[in-house]
């Protein structure tokens, strides 16, 4: 019978640098939904309209599809150094991000944001890989806390527009100042932990075999399921929450911008009690019980839409907990079933992709709302989370089976 191999504890300062990445990543990401936090301010401004209200969140989804495909096609987080790439990826984002301020409409600012996407892809994936190098035993913990880190991130711009007088230009300028401190943080104070993963070669053809294992293309078919609910939810809270306060006549300008920084950054706790459980409970278990929460959230929150705010807000804080709780765990999954030369490639194109889909939905939102008002433009986003559950359950009778086997060889 063979010894199983003991798994290495995990070294002295792997939490010091958690959080330090962490901060970083709080600080990098909030130049993602800059714009879209503003939209209210810029529709008045810069006359937008519905769709060009929505490009401006699907052009940061684009640029990030981009940056990723060519990240994965060039093997970009596996061949070079993570932490050089994420503070290349950060520096380019704030800088694209800052050049918003001399833009008066949609025109220009709509390839600013495309830039915007294209340079954090070179921040998100290769910190979740840079982590990974620091934890073996609570990795679910570990990556669960940075996607919290980035979930916080992406709230942040609500937080700075009710702080700010609702001027859109003190939210580009602060989360672009924000962004360049979180790659001065990185390139000070990070460094690659005592597990690497084995040094890749440029070989295009992984790509394919990335999705070829059958673990990873399930973990990965639920994530597909999860971005599907994700994104739209967060990137057109604000806009129906404003509509709320319009409907029921009370709140300040600045309810429906403190309430997104709620309901999104909440989603921070969300992933470090996912990353608990998944460590503790199945990763695949875990990420059911999200998805199936999160999912009957998307169904309900229309209902309270004319329901006094307290009631909508305890919903949208459910929502916000469990829609991206449990996303450090499909992560978590690539890194341990994907080939360990290119788990960055595996990591980057499960996230391109994934973000693919997100275009669909942010695109969607509006054309639902307007064919059947807020009370049903959240539904279309009900199917993501159930097609999840179906892959994950899958997921988890697949790895029962591959332990069951293992088992009968020793």
């Amino acid at each position: 019978m063979t010894t199983p191999r003991a798994i290495p504890a995990d070294p002295p300062g792997r939490w010091r640098a958690l959080f330090t990445l962490s901060l970083a990543l709080i600080l990098t990401m909030t130049t993602w939904f800059s714009a879209s936090a503003v939209i209210p301010q810029l529709r008045d401004e810069w006359t937008l309209t519905e769709t060009a209200a929505a490009w401006l969140t699907i052009s940061v989804q684009l640029g990030f599809v981009t940056g990723a495909v060519l990240s994965s096609l060039f093997n970009v987080a596996d061949v070079h150094p993570p932490r050089r790439v994420i503070v290349a990826g950060a520096t380019g984002a704030a800088l694209a991000n800052a050049v918003i301020l001399l833009a008066n409409s949609a025109t220009p600012a709509l390839p600013l944001r495309f830039l915007t996407g294209f340079f954090l892809a070179g921040v998100y994936p290769p910190a979740l890989k840079l982590m990974a190098t620091w934890f073996r035993n609570k990795r679910g913990t570990a990556l669960g806390i940075m996607v919290g880190a980035l979930t916080v991130g992406s709230a942040a711009p609500h937080l700075v527009n009710g702080l700010g007088g609702l001027q859109w230009r003190i939210v580009i300028g602060a989360t672009s100042g924000m962004t360049l401190l979180g790659a001065l943080i990185v390139a000070w104070a990070v460094t690659d932990g005592p597990f690497p993963f084995p040094r890749a070669t440029f070989d295009p053809s992984r790509i394919r075999s990335a999705l070829a294992d059958r673990g990873v293309r399930l973990a990965s078919l639920g994530y597909f399921g999860h971005m599907w609910e994700l994104y739209a939810m967060w990137a057109w809270f604000v806009v129906f929450f404003a509509a709320h306060e319009r409907q029921i006549g009370g709140g300040s300008e600045s309810a429906a911008a403190f309430a997104t920084f709620a309901a999104i950054g909440i989603g921070g706790f969300g992933c470090w009690v996912g990353g608990l459980a998944g460590d503790r409970w199945g990763r695949a278990r875990t990420t059911v019980v999200m998805m199936g929460v999160s999912g009957a959230c998307s169904l309900l929150i229309g209902a309270a839409f004319e329901a006094p705010t307290w009631i909508l807000l305890t919903v949208s804080l459910l929502w916000g907990f469990t829609v991206v709780g449990d996303s450090a765990l499909f992560s978590t999954l690539v890194t341990e079933l994907a080939d360990q030369s290119y788990v960055g490639t595996a990591l980057t194109l499960q996230l391109a992709l994934g973000f693919t889909l997100t275009v669909v939905t942010i695109w969607l939102i509006p054309l639902m709302e307007r064919a059947a008002g807020w009370q049903w433009a959240f539904v279309l986003l009900a199917p993501g989370p159930a097609l999840g559950i179906v892959s994950m359950r899958r997921l988890a009778a697949f790895e029962k089976d591959k332990a069951a086997e293992a088992a009968a060889q020793d």
